[in-house]
């Protein structure tokens, strides 16, 4: 090699000019390679490291084949290539030394690159060490810091799943909550089962599909399965590798071999000292539970626990709450002939809540129905207590005969007596299928829908009084009635506010919206019914709904004679028109229009006689005699005794001609004595107008 040579291709600047001291305290050894000629010279401590004497290696790169495998040798090329291809003045690189006993231990090695002027490399020198230590501490290192990431991930997924548990309400959202796979990917579960104590067996109520869970679905707890075990002994069973599932759980594990398990945790859940269930976390890939997999596998057991108890206490008081609203709800709704009813009632969407909202419908003399649809403030057990107190009594003053305005106040006043502070609103109708006239009283609450044979809908404005209890409270029990005639086919929908109201909405844009989606629903109660509750169910209000519809379907023929009875109290106009209307709508409902002015007469004047000469009330009946010839009959009732009698009327006088006139326009007249007063009657032959067809009876 030339003098020029020897100065291009000098060592690195800073190598020192006796280096095996410092190199030697390092354990570092040196080599210096001349690719001219081939030679490669190494240290005593290089010769260490490759664990080759001087009297073995001939002093060639090639030389150290025996302690260099293939693959290292390789590695160690296209280290040297890529820095001479890049013009790098160094390189470095890891390898393995393979000792004379067979054993391989990691080296380093650090190269420069020496060239002479024109570029050509000329040399390679450089130190090796022993690395195997080393690595040992970086892969120690780097196995602690993945371990710790993987527990960070672990804990995240537990507080995670953890916080989704904190708003599980029942036992189906817990377990959808453990199976969800994005929650259990990161923990590195395959599989999850879970089981609930239910006397001497467990049950799963897993999310998984049934071919997917291992295991019967009922087990028994002394039969040899692990979820048996640790609900019997109240700890953890962890499951290190399918030997061990196998031989501990062989009839389990005939049922595992194809999801290719390789371990399993089991954890009993424990709530007040004992196991109400127990979860089976099966793994894929995944061998061995360290320290800390098992105390955060132990944490979210804790949570489960909790979660699962509160949704079994939940569970346990939605189905007394909903046990005892259907209990207070009517248990069957007569058939109504002439008319076709829909009933339905959704509980409050917060589950274990209880609602008061309560409808019926009460069988009335004369083939009248009186509806009822209520709401009692709150939601609990008082509130429904008090509901199915308020629907008896007002079942009781309604069948007892009393007006729609009595039963009311009646009802207000029990209310008020009640040791109580709650108030309730109230929407009572009396209604004649057969006539299509209504009665309506109203204590505080919505107005009526009616929807009419085309679809159309339309807020029925109800005069009303204020709530039950609280109309009492203040002395205000004057209940307004409203009549009004139900047409053929037309629909009234009777509603509880939770139909309507939506948090932060305002009331009448809900009944606008409400109205808006009748017209669109089907013309059948049962669908329009149906509909009305899926709505409200999409809307996913807290409120419960209570909903009754009714739809006149015509009037058809009176089976045994229609029926209508009205109470008249003197010096009350509003009950005396409210007569007139009825009768007026009873003679067009049973098709005797021609002759509706005289029948419509001669009631008014027995009523006027009853009122004038007698003290009380006066109570109106009509009535349809079938026959050989069909007559209506009409009868006033009164507590008078004395028996009138047709006389010639005053000429100058406006007395004596109310029986004349009865006698000009009636067929028939005449008097009968009722117990301690008497029934003034009177007949008319009806002429019929509709086919002579027997309705059918309609409800639901």
């Amino acid at each position: 090699m030339a003098d020029g040579d020897t100065a291009d291709t000098s060592l690195p600047e800073g190598w020192p000019d006796s280096p095996y001291p410092i190199l030697a305290l390092n354990r570092m050894g040196t080599f210096d390679w001349d690719l001219e000629t081939s030679r490669f010279f190494m240290d005593a401590q290089a010769h260490e490291i490759f664990d080759i004497t001087p009297e073995e290696f001939d002093g060639t790169a090639g030389g150290l084949a025996s302690r260099v495998p293939p693959g290292e040798g390789v590695r160690l090329d296209e280290a040297v290539n890529r820095a001479v291809k890049e013009g790098s003045e160094n390189y470095g690189a890891y390898f393995r030394v393979r000792r004379r006993d067979g054993t391989l231990r990691w080296t380093h090695t650090q190269g420069y690159l020496r060239r002479d002027e024109n570029g050509v490399l000329r040399r390679v020198v450089g130190i090796v060490r022993d690395a195997t230590q080393e690595l040992r501490e970086s892969e120690a290192r780097l196995e602690q810091a993945v371990e710790d990431e993987a527990r960070r991930r672990q804990t995240d997924v537990v507080q995670a799943l953890t916080a989704a548990l904190s708003a599980a309400r029942t036992v189906r959202d817990v377990s959808r909550v453990l199976g969800e796979a994005h929650q259990r990917t990161p923990l590195g579960v395959s599989l999850v089962v879970l089981g609930l104590v239910e006397g001497d067996r467990i049950v799963l109520v897993t999310e998984e599909p049934q071919d997917a869970v291992p295991g019967t679905r009922i087990t028994r707890l002394d039969e040899p399965y692990p979820m048996s075990d640790v609900v019997r002994t109240l700890r953890p069973r962890y499951i290190e590798s399918a030997k061990e599932f196998a031989l501990h759980y062989p009839m389990l594990w005939s049922q595992l071999v194809h999801l290719q398990i390789t371990s399993a945790a089991y954890l009993p859940l424990i709530a007040e000292g004992k196991a109400i269930g127990a979860a089976g976390l099966l793994y894929s890939g995944r061998r061995g539970f360290t320290a800390g997999d098992r105390a955060l596998l132990g944490a979210l057991a804790g949570s489960l626990a909790q979660s699962l108890q509160r949704a079994m206490f939940y569970e346990q008081q939605m189905d007394l709450a909903q046990g005892l609203q259907q209990a207070m709800l009517p248990r069957t709704i007569p058939s109504v002939p002439g008319a076709d009813i829909a009933v339905r009632y959704r509980s409050p969407a917060a589950g274990r809540d209880i609602g008061g909202d309560w409808y019926d419908l009460i069988p009335l003399p004369g083939g009248r129905v009186g509806a009822v649809i209520g709401d009692v403030q709150g939601h609990d057990t008082h509130a429904a207590a008090v509901m199915g107190q308020l629907r008896i009594v007002l079942r009781a003053y309604a069948t007892e005969g009393h007006t729609p305005g009595t039963v009311m106040a009646r009802a207000s006043v029990f209310l008020h007596e009640l040791d109580t502070d709650r108030f309730a609103t109230c929407l009572y109708a009396e209604i004649d299928p057969t006539t299509g006239v209504v009665r309506m009283v109203r204590a505080g609450h919505l107005d009526p829908i009616l929807r009419g044979g085309d679809g159309t809908c339309r807020r029925l404005p109800v005069e009303g009084g204020l709530p039950l209890g609280l109309s009492a409270e203040f002395g205000a029990l004057t209940y307004p009635v409203t009549t009004f005639e139900l047409s053929t086919l037309q629909t009234l929908v009777l509603c509880t506010d939770g139909l309507v109201e939506m948090p932060g909405d305002d009331l009448s844009e809900g009944v606008r919206e409400l109205m808006d989606y009748i017209a669109q629903c089907p013309d059948d109660v049962r669908g329009l019914a149906d509909a009305l509750i899926e709505r409200a169910d999409s809307r996913g209000g807290d409120d419960d709904v209570a909903l009754l519809l009714l739809r006149r379907r015509g009037p058809g023929r009176l089976r045994t004679g229609g029926q209508l009875r009205q109470q008249v109290v003197p010096g009350d106009p509003d009950a005396l028109a409210e007569t007139r209307h009825m009768i007026r709508a009873a003679v067009r409902a049973w098709g005797t229009v021609e002759r509706a002015d005289e029948i419509e007469l001669a009631a008014d004047e027995l009523i006027t006689n009853a009122l004038m000469h007698t003290e009380g009330c006066a109570t109106v009946t009509l009535r349809v005699l079938l026959g050989p010839q069909r007559l209506l009959r009409i009868e006033v009732e009164d507590s008078s005794s004395a028996l009138p009698h047709l006389r010639d009327p005053d000429p100058v006088g406006m007395h004596g001609r109310g029986l004349m006139l009865v006698d000009l326009l009636a067929d028939s007249w005449g008097v009968e004595a009722r117990g301690g007063g008497k029934c003034v009657w009177c007949e008319f032959t009806m002429i019929p107008s509709v086919p002579d067809d027997d309705q059918e009876p309609g409800g639901e």
